[in-house]
């Protein structure tokens, strides 16, 4: 073998979640980089205009948003960490590295486990019941918020 060889750590496959999930080939450690976020980088009205991408689950997307100007189209020249599902208590989190998002391991991850993180989604619209719904969460977790979505930063009592 090359000395550049390096083993799979990772792999796409059926979730119990949602849809097709990462899973760990390998332990991987608390603070381990495992994978970089990488799709086409484009303005949000370009996102809005492609959105969605599939009529049928006009709410499913491979979006990350980077800022108020930029969000990477990770169903347009994407990888792996595209199908990293969401959980309320994730495995791993995000870090944004000059507009590079990589995925880092938030605790040792065993291998055969599923890689969550936090999509923290934010709509600007009233968080109703019908929205959360549209947006819910699967992950199973004792503290889940039951959404997709971020929590609403609370409201200042008026006087």
């Amino acid at each position: 073998m090359p000395s550049t060889y390096r083993a799979r750590r990772i792999q796409v496959r059926r979730s119990k979640v949602h849809g097709r999930g990462v899973f760990a080939l390998i332990n991987i450690p608390a603070g381990a980089w495992i994978i970089e976020y990488i799709g086409e980088v484009i303005d949000w009205p370009e996102a809005l205009r492609r959105h969605p991408h599939d009529p049928a689950q006009p709410d499913h997307t491979f979006y990350f948003h980077i800022d108020d100007s930029r969000v990477i189209d990770g169903g347009v020249r994407g990888n792996s960490s595209r199908w990293i599902n969401h959980a309320c208590a994730p495995n791993c989190d995000t870090e944004d590295d000059g507009g590079r998002i990589h995925i880092r391991a938030l605790r040792d991850i065993a291998a055969g486990e599923e890689l969550t993180f936090d999509y923290r989604l934010s709509i600007d619209e009233r968080y109703t019941a019908a929205l959360k719904q549209r947006y819910a969460c699967r992950c199973g977790a004792p503290t889940c918020r039951g959404t997709l979505l971020a929590p609403k930063p609370k409201r200042k009592p008026r006087l």
